[in-house]
């Protein structure tokens, strides 16, 4: 499992009809502020802050077709002109297991990426594929 500092950010909220909202600054637009909204946001800004990721390069709630099924990546992040890493957020109370890793496997045979992380925002796994093989990693890697 891999610990990660998050950057301090001033996130930015509003309240409408007592419902609660955040800024996405990727997306640049107001939403629903969920629990699972909350680690994505979270998430999103280590990797632009800490991690150094380019914003430009970030898709969120990617739509992708499994099958016959439209199944949305919480984030990809691309590379080279290709899909490089996907992030399966879930909300803080939600366990990682079987079913999260087995959902993100799914996405990445359409997305054939490089490393796939999932994430409850406290507890964080993620693994590099290489020669068809997913090896667990014990770090976020660097935007080279």
């Amino acid at each position: 499992m891999i610990t990660i500092n998050y950057p301090k950010h001033e996130f930015r909220f509003k309240k409408e009809d007592d419902k609660e909202f955040i800024f996405d600054e990727v997306r640049k637009q107001w939403l629903r502020l969920t629990p699972e909204e909350w680690v994505r946001q979270n998430f999103l800004q280590y990797l632009i802050i800490t991690k150094k990721y380019p914003a430009t390069l970030i898709a969120i709630e990617k739509e992708i077709k499994l099958n016959d099924l439209k199944k949305r990546c919480d984030i990809v992040v691309y590379k080279n002109d290709k899909p490089w890493m996907i992030v399966e957020c879930k909300e803080m109370n939600v366990a990682l297991n079987e079913n999260t890793i087995e959902q993100i496997l799914r996405y990445n045979m359409v997305m054939k990426v490089d490393y796939l992380i999932i994430t409850n925002g406290t507890n964080i796994h993620a693994w590099h594929i290489a020669d068809g093989k997913a090896n667990e990693i014990d770090l976020i890697p660097d935007f080279i």
